[in-house]
């Protein structure tokens, strides 16, 4: 019985069950919360109507916002991954309650970072070789993390400069779409009983979008053509900008330090620079993990 029981990974079996059902159960999770999220303003909508204060009426759906904020934040929070996308999005003054975007802005740099361990799976299983003979320093704190990847700092061996190392977490790509797919059947359904406009075509349009940023190859492209913009219209003020190096999962660039987008911006000289935008190509998003 001992010999037929040691036979047997059950640590990997459990591991592979779990991984099977975590879409299951990430699902449950989203419909539970979104149910909760969902009822709760209907439920208030129905106590709103018999207030005939208009001063009480904004009162309360102060306090229903917030409520339904804080709610939505631990949603995004607890799940992560394609939430925080949302939390991104949805966290704009012109698209949400002030209550929500309050709340839910604080999410944009804190998405959870994959453990090294995991980290030095992928560049090991990417590269074919050990982290060691690829890089001769590899700090194990990421310098951020996103929604898709983080970015570690590190050295190529028989290099003097240093590179950014970008690394996409495991399985988030099945994960991202698992969300998107019940996000579009959420959509549908609060068309037909809420919404006055198409909120499935938004959907099916981040779900293009997001596709695009799992394109690495692309973003590295775009990433190029910028470079070399920049390097053939500023020969008398060289611009320095990150060369990337392509490899199949990860992608190195040039270690640059400098300010937050926004500081340090001469917004008078800005009229100067506007003919740049008609050769513009838009590749940023304000997040420490990109």
């Amino acid at each position: 019985m001992n010999a037929l029981a040691s036979g047997f990974d059950f640590k990997g079996i459990q591991e592979k069950v779990s991984h099977s059902l975590r879409p299951w159960h990430r699902s449950f999770q989203f419909w539970v919360r979104a149910a909760d999220i969902y009822t709760g303003y209907k439920v208030f909508q129905l106590r709103v109507s018999f207030v005939k204060d208009a001063e009480k009426q904004e009162a309360m759906w102060e306090k229903q916002h917030e409520l339904a904020a804080d709610k939505i934040y631990a949603m995004c929070s607890d799940l992560g991954g394609f939430f925080l996308k949302i939390a991104q999005i949805v966290g704009k003054p012109d698209l949400a309650p002030a209550a929500w975007v309050k709340r839910l802005v604080t999410l944009c740099d804190q998405a959870p970072a994959t453990p090294f361990d995991a980290v030095r799976l992928v560049l090991e299983e990417d590269f074919g070789r050990s982290i060691s003979e690829i890089f001769e320093n590899f700090e194990v704190n990421p310098l951020g993390s996103a929604s898709i990847a983080q970015v570690h700092r590190a050295r190529l061996r028989g290099d003097k400069n240093d590179v950014v190392v970008k690394v996409q977490h495991p399985g988030v790509q099945d994960l991202m779409m698992t969300d998107i797919r019940n996000l579009q059947a959420f959509a549908l359904y609060m068309q037909k009983t809420d919404v006055k406009f198409d909120l499935y075509s938004v959907t099916k349009e981040m779900e293009k979008q997001i596709g695009y940023e799992f394109d690495f190859p692309r973003e590295a492209n775009a990433m190029e053509r910028i470079r070399r913009f920049l390097y053939e219209n500023n020969k008398k003020t060289p611009v320095l900008v990150p060369r990337v190096q392509l490899f199949s999962i990860l992608r190195t660039v040039h270690l640059l330090r400098g300010l937050s987008v926004g500081l340090g911006i001469n917004y008078s000289c800005a009229e100067q620079w506007r003919p740049i935008a008609e050769e513009a190509l838009y590749n940023a998003v304000r997040l420490k993990g990109n």
